[in-house]
């Protein structure tokens, strides 16, 4: 039983109403029983960014008292912020979870992937992503994408079919009315579902806040060692950067996303706690893919083109 307790919406007179945040994690839950329901082996996307954090917090509270019943996968780029690799492996000790993590480093090592000129490997996550999909036999691979986020993630249902290549066809999107989700799929083929398609960036801190969640530190305020580069304050590391002519300087930033960090940006920042955080987020006018993320600035189609290759 869902552990949602009614409260009064504001503006409303009904002691019934659900407030927004009561509602999304309704839904959320909604959709986490469903998925259990349908599918032989589902798995849950985990890479201790703030969206896959509070994706797991609503499993946890779907299935409590019992153990969450999925996997994670994490894919591990080899570029990933330490602090955020710390999390990932205290939460799955904490929770006595299974992980599974896919390597971008050993199929660069096999050589079945080459580095990019650019350095960042968010691209070459893909092979390894759909390879670990069919190899584990997958058939349900929770993501925390939000359609708030960027233009092409806005198409996806909650129930995204994929190929048995793992490609995405957006002509093939069915429709979900009154909540009904279709999870029917041929053999080889699964089914990527997003539990927070509805939530903004808002709606996620917000009920961060609400659950008293705790996140890795760099999503707050705090002083690091940055680069400019194509706009975006980076941190320096062995992925290439800064390179010369690009000046290292410490500043007071944190991370509105977490990716691999040779493309991810961080922000100028004094939000150092939640309350901070989410002032500075309802006055922002971007989106915190659009503000931070160079690998969706490649092309005008950027993050669409990756998709349909099998991408989150």
């Amino acid at each position: 039983m869902t552990t949602t307790v009614a409260t009064v919406e504001e503006g409303t007179d009904s002691p019934y109403a659900l407030s927004h945040l009561d509602a999304l994690e309704s839904e959320a839950v909604h959709i986490f029983r469903e998925v259990a329901g349908e599918f032989e082996k589902p798995v849950i996307l985990f890479s201790g960014g703030k969206d896959s954090i509070v994706m797991l917090h609503l499993a946890l509270k779907a299935f409590a008292p019992a153990p969450v019943p999925f996997a994670l996968l994490h894919v591990d780029t080899g570029h990933n912020f330490p602090e955020v690799l710390d999390y990932r492996d205290r939460t799955v000790a904490r929770h006595g979870l299974r992980l599974h993590v896919a390597s971008v480093q050993d199929y660069i090592d096999r050589g079945v992937l080459k580095e990019r000129p650019d350095g960042t490997r968010n691209p070459l996550q893909t092979v390894p992503l759909t390879d670990t999909i069919r190899e584990q036999g997958f058939d349900a691979v929770f993501g925390g994408g939000r359609r708030d986020e960027e233009k092409a993630r806005a198409k996806e249902r909650v129930f995204s079919l994929r190929d048995e290549f793992s490609q995405w066809d957006p002509r093939r999107q069915r429709p979900e009315l009154w909540n009904l989700y279709n999870g029917r799929h041929a053999p080889g083929e699964h089914v990527r579902v997003f539990p927070l398609s509805n939530w903004t960036e808002l709606d996620v801190w917000q009920y961060i806040a609400r659950e008293n969640i705790e996140l890795p530190q760099i999503y707050y305020a705090h002083e690091r060692e940055v680069f400019r580069r194509a706009g975006m304050w980076l941190t320096a590391g062995e992925w290439g950067g800064p390179k010369d002519g690009e000046t290292v300087a410490k500043r007071l930033v944190r991370y509105r996303t977490v990716g691999d960090m040779s493309c991810t940006g961080a922000v100028d920042s004094d939000a150092d706690t939640i309350e901070k955080v989410i002032t500075e987020i309802a006055a922002s006018r971007l989106t915190e893919r659009g503000a931070t993320r160079a690998d969706d600035k490649l092309s005008e189609a950027a993050m669409e083109d990756r998709k349909r290759e099998g991408y989150f």
